[in-house]
């Protein structure tokens, strides 16, 4: 039973626990293929070590959690918040197959769990900080959750202009479907922390040091290494194409087939003999608790 859908981002609980939650759980194992080296490099960058205490903010189906509790080894732990009580339920799975009793899960808000402090030495998280009502309210709440000269490291998108595997679809579909109007500068979503100088305002204002925002620019491979087919439903089945092709609804339905080859051509120049690989640009985040 997932929590209830109230407070500040009651809007995004119900989001990650209905059909979104599903389908990226149905999804797990590519998604997990084309984000991992953004979540590794940012591990990288903070130097998780043998026996440290940390918190997985956004862990979504647990991939990060696995790799962390290989990195703290059975003297540390890792726990895993996340709003999406489908997404958790395949994490602990996950964690009971590879028998990590150090690994835990907690179906939660970030934004206002109460965390016991100084109880972390890292909070990290792959593109799973993006989605906060407040920000500045989540990041701060993380922080008092860190130990003295305790850290923070993720990854989060920049902005969509500059992210040709989502945008390169979108612009396809326009063509046929009106697209949602673009949130405003910091919504809650993929790209609320896009913008480098808000975001290194954000974690200065909740109380971390040391901000370090690195730009990673990379070729994603997107839907797998499989045949283009298998990429072009990943694309309909995560992200933006999704929502759209649900609130267009039957109209939606009946215009896949012409929405599925428009973005077959759209994405035609970016195949490969690994799949289909396309541009994307991140921020890797790093900082201490002041």
């Amino acid at each position: 039973m997932s929590i209830e859908s109230t407070g500040p981002n009651a809007e995004m609980i119900d989001y990650w626990n209905e059909n979104s939650g599903e389908r990226w759980v149905r999804h797990q194992s590519l998604l997990d293929g084309m984000i991992e080296p953004l979540g590794t490099l940012a591990m990288e960058r903070t130097g998780v070590s043998s026996g440290e205490r940390v918190l997985d903010v956004g862990c979504g189906c647990g991939q990060t959690c696995l790799q962390l509790a290989e990195r703290v080894g059975p003297d540390g732990t890792v726990r895993g918040i996340d709003i999406s009580h489908p997404m958790l339920e395949r994490a602990r799975e996950r964690a009971r197959q590879q028998g990590l009793d150090q690994v835990s899960f907690e179906n939660a808000d970030a934004q206002i769990h109460r965390l016991e402090p100084s109880s972390t030495d890292l909070v990290f998280s792959r593109f799973g900080v993006m989605f906060f009502a407040d920000p500045g309210a989540a990041f701060a709440n993380l922080r008092d959750a860190l130990a003295s000269g305790g850290r923070i490291a993720f990854a989060c998108w920049q902005a969509l202009d500059r992210n040709p595997w989502l945008l390169v679809p979108l612009g396809a579909v326009a063509q046929h479907v009106p697209l949602p109007e673009r949130p405003e500068p910091g919504a809650p979503g993929p790209f609320s922390l896009a913008d480098p100088e808000r975001l290194r305002q954000v974690l200065d204002n909740a109380g971390y040091r040391g901000v370090q925002i690195e730009a990673e620019q990379r070729e994603l491979v997107v839907g797998g290494r499989g045949p283009l087919d298998q990429a072009i439903d990943f694309i309909f089945q995560i992200g933006p194409l999704a929502t759209i092709l649900r609130e267009a609804g039957e109209r939606g339905t009946e215009l896949l087939p012409v929405l599925r080859e428009a973005v077959r051509e759209a994405v035609l120049p970016y195949t490969s003999a690994e799949g289909l690989r396309m541009p994307s640009a991140s921020w890797i985040v790093t900082a201490r608790a002041r």
